[in-house]
């Protein structure tokens, strides 16, 4: 459990570090307007897509949508990124592991797992 947590922190430590070139990255035009429902789903992936990568972040890890991420959240969130980056499952993450789950975190576009 402690190693896990360790990992974790570490991962954190290292999105704050990154988040900000993230957040130089993203694009800010508008998407078109939608005709149908196809359209409108497409419309909304555009629109996150265009968003800011903080902004994409807190939606992503603001499960109870209060505009802030709890200490909770943000755990939940993290653990469900390592899970998911330790591909052989031996609960530690290897480089190869890691640069994946920087990646994700600095382009988030779902959820956990996604």
């Amino acid at each position: 459990m402690l190693r896990k947590l360790a990992a974790l922190m570490a991962a954190a430590v290292f999105l704050s570090a990154a988040l900000p070139v993230a957040c130089a990255v993203a694009a800010d035009a508008p998407a078109p307007a939608a005709t149908t429902p196809t359209d409108a789903g497409n419309q909304t992936k555009k629109l996150e897509a265009g968003l800011p990568a903080i902004e994409r972040l807190l939606r992503l890890m603001d499960t109870d949508a209060n505009g802030k991420v709890s200490r909770q959240e943000f755990m939940r969130f993290m653990e469900a990124e390592f899970d998911k980056a330790d591909v052989n499952k031996d609960n530690e993450l290897d480089p190869k592991e890691l640069a994946q789950l920087v990646r994700s975190l600095t382009h988030p576009t779902r959820g956990p797992g996604r």
